[in-house]
């Protein structure tokens, strides 16, 4: 498990020597270098492939051009020295994303009628393919056997998106779920922790959370706040609970899905905190505006079905988000739970700042008493902490 540590204070302390210290840092050296280079090797493969792909603007050209790149590519990794393996990879990459995604393109443009199983089938079958072959454990071949599993789950998801389109309610609901299921699936099979953190975000979905975009402005919106954080809530309990049982690997991968669902439930929270809630209200069809209604006797035709489901105050989330981040605060730091905890201390900067401008600014008695609350909870949770901490070393 990593671990937080400061080599120079245990130096001094004789707890490690300094080639253990030298080989600390070395290493976590080469794994930021490395995650960089990665990141970057990735998004210009990416740019590159698309690039291409609207620039030929044809279906012929895309996939002569393509394979020769996939050959060129594979050629390389075969007879090439490893120095030149990323330019390899970087060409069989860009070559079979051609193939893959210009062909996925083509289907939904020109063959609509097909495209949707299609894809689904085309996809599922050069996800596998590609699966044998990074199974076989080809060191030459593992990145860009690994990339083509993704690149046919995504042609995979791009059918089942077109078959999904329009449609509404549970079948939606279970799409969604389906798609987050995989995309962790496959993540976890070629230990890209990038993509197991995309299984968030049909995840999300199967409640209708999303993000938009529009001019200078990025939106988060939770239809159904408090089922979103019951959601989060059991998906994070979830992969803590099964991360102590499966190997460290997998274990990685449940926790990078724990800490975006810690993101994703504390902005349904933030959500809540300014607006409240209608627990289970857009499940269901709501009342339509008929055109001859004035907007007057919408909103009173849809306040009276509000008035059917739970309502949630915004005073409420506000409380209880603050007490949740001291605790989910204290735990994760006491597990050693970096990411948990790094995402804990980001939102309750967050929940401070939205707070004291939208809600508590101009009321000095609720900072007055919310201060002084919290001088007693972390009294209490540093006394908690030493009465873990000497129960530890008891059993020691």
């Amino acid at each position: 498990m990593p671990h937080v540590v400061e080599t120079e204070k245990l130096l001094a302390e004789g707890v490690i020597h300094q080639r253990i210290a030298d080989e600390i840092a070395r290493r976590s050296r080469e794994t930021m270098v490395a995650l960089v280079v990665n990141a970057i090797l990735c998004l210009g493969i990416i740019a590159a492939t698309f690039g291409l792909v609207f620039w030929l603007a044809d279906a012929m050209a895309v996939a002569i051009a393509g394979g020769i790149f996939l050959m060129v590519g594979f050629w390389v990794l075969m007879a090439g020295s490893d120095m030149y393996r990323m330019l390899g990879n970087a060409a069989a990459l860009v070559g079979a994303g051609m193939l893959i995604g210009g062909g996925g393109i083509e289907l939904a443009q020109s063959f609509r009628s097909i495209a949707e199983p299609a894809m689904l089938a085309g996809g599922a079958v050069i996800a596998v393919a590609a699966w044998a072959v990074f199974q076989r454990g080809a060191a030459r071949l593992g990145f860009a056997s690994g990339a083509i599993v993704l690149m046919g789950l995504a042609l995979h998801l791009s059918g089942l998106a077109l078959a999904m389109e329009g449609t509404l309610g549970w079948p939606k609901a279970v799409a969604h779920g389906y798609a987050a299921a995989l995309i962790a699936a496959v993540g976890s099979i070629v230990d890209v922790r990038a993509v197991t953190a995309l299984a968030i975000l049909p995840f999300a979905q199967m409640l209708d959370t999303g993000t938009g975009y529009f001019h200078a402005a990025y939106v988060f919106y939770s239809p159904e706040a408090t089922l979103t954080i019951l959601q989060m809530a059991a998906l994070i309990g979830a992969c803590v609970w099964a991360s102590t049982k499966l190997s460290d690997r997998t274990g990685r991968h449940l926790g990078i899905l724990a800490i975006m669902g810690a993101v994703v439930g504390n902005l349904a929270f933030l959500v809540g905190s300014l607006w409240g809630d209608t627990v289970g209200g857009t499940l269901f069809q709501g009342p339509a505006r008929e055109p001859e209604m004035t907007w007057e006797a919408y909103r009173a035709l849809r306040d009276q079905y509000d008035a059917q489901f739970l309502k949630i105050s915004e005073h409420v989330f506000t409380i209880a988000w603050a007490l949740l981040l001291a605790i989910a605060g204290f735990w994760a730091a006491h597990a050693n739970r970096r990411g948990l905890f790094n995402a804990t201390m980001t939102f309750a900067g967050i929940h401070a700042y939205t707070q004291m401008f939208e809600t508590f600014g101009d009321e000095p008695l609720a900072w007055a008493l919310g201060g002084l609350a919290a001088i007693p909870l972390a009294w209490g949770l540093w006394r908690w902490n030493q009465h873990l901490t000497d129960k530890e070393a008891s059993v020691a």
